[in-house]
C-alpha cells in the first residue's frame, strides 16, 4: 500500500502522528472491504481556503468543506472490486505502471475544519481527522450518502473502521 500524504497548510493539528494516523484508517477501511489488491491514495491537508478554492473549481461549490474525495474508480456497486481485473485492458488504467498498485484516488482534508469541527462535536482532533480520512476512503470506494438508506450504510461502515481502531468519541 503507498500512501502519499503532503501537508500544505501550516495550521497544527493535535495529532501526535497524522502519518500513521492517515495510514492505519485507509489500511482499516482497505480491510473492511476486502479489497484484493495493493492500493494507492494520495492525501492532502489543506488551509480552509485552499479547500474553497478547489470545492469551487472542481465542483462548482462556492464554499469550504471538510474533506474533498475524487475517486479514479466508477465501481459498478460500492465496494465491489470484483470487476476490476489487473489482466483486462479497461482496467489497465486503474493500476499504477511503476508499482502495480490499484489508484483509488485523492482525498484533500481540510485542517481548519479538523480543528472545528472537533470542537463543536466535543471530541479529539485524532477522532475527526480518522473520520474524516475514513469518511474519503468510503467515498473512494464508491460509496455515498445522497439518499438516507445509502447514509445509513456508509456512516455503519466508517464508524466499523474507526472502532476497530479504537478511534472512537
Amino acid at each position: 500500500m503507498s500512501v502519499y500524504i503532503e501537508n500544505e497548510t501550516d495550521i497544527l493539528l493535535d495529532v501526535s502522528d497524522i502519518e500513521s494516523t492517515v495510514r492505519r484508517v485507509i489500511e482499516a477501511a482497505l480491510a473492511s472491504v476486502g479489497c484484493p489488491f495493493e492500493a494507492e491514495v494520495n492525501v492532502t491537508i489543506a488551509g480552509g481556503d485552499e479547500v474553497h478554492r478547489i470545492n469551487r473549481e472542481f465542483r462548482g461549490i462556492d464554499k469550504t468543506t471538510d474533506v474533498l474525495s475524487f475517486p479514479a474508480i466508477e465501481f459498478e456497486a460500492p465496494g465491489d472490486f470484483s470487476s476490476i481485473n489487473e489482466e483486462d485492458d479497461f482496467c489497465a488504467e486503474f493500476f499504477n505502471p511503476d508499482t502495480g498498485e490499484l489508484m483509488l484516488g485523492d482525498m484533500i482534508i481540510s485542517a481548519d475544519k479538523v480543528k472545528e469541527q472537533a470542537a463543536e462535536y466535543g471530541h479529539t482532533e485524532l477522532r475527526e481527522l480518522g473520520f474524516l480520512v475514513a469518511h474519503s476512503m468510503f467515498h473512494l470506494f464508491g460509496y455515498d450518502h445522497e439518499e438516507p438508506d445509502e447514509a445509513k450504510v456508509m456512516e455503519e461502515k466508517q464508524e466499523a473502521v474507526l472502532a476497530g481502531l479504537g478511534i472512537t468519541r
